[in-house]
């Protein structure tokens, strides 16, 4: 059998398939794009734009996941039952 000639996939074969030689390389990332207006009364306008790719959107979400794990667990120690904060107050 050539090696190069496509074979049929077959769903028990989902985790045999090798990459095609001649398949395309890499390709261009994929953009996003987002548009924002917010009007305050007759005089006052916001307007926001953002470009960003796949990749981006990704670092942006892990940077968002982050701060909010960490003011998560800063609340917990600052709430909890014997904390400093409470001997304070006293």
């Amino acid at each position: 059998m050539n090696p190069r000639a496509r074979r049929r996939v077959t769903p028990d074969m989902a985790g045999d398939l090798i990459p095609l030689p001649h398949s395309r390389g890499p390709q261009a990332p994929a953009h996003h794009h987002a548009r924002a207006r917010i009007r305050l009364g007759k005089r006052t306008r916001f307007d926001a734009r953002i470009d960003v790719t796949s990749g981006g959107l990704l670092a942006i979400g892990g940077l968002v996941s982050s701060i909010l794990l960490s003011t998560a667990v800063l609340v917990h120690v600052a709430v909890r039952e014997g904390g400093k904060a409470k001997a304070i107050q006293r």
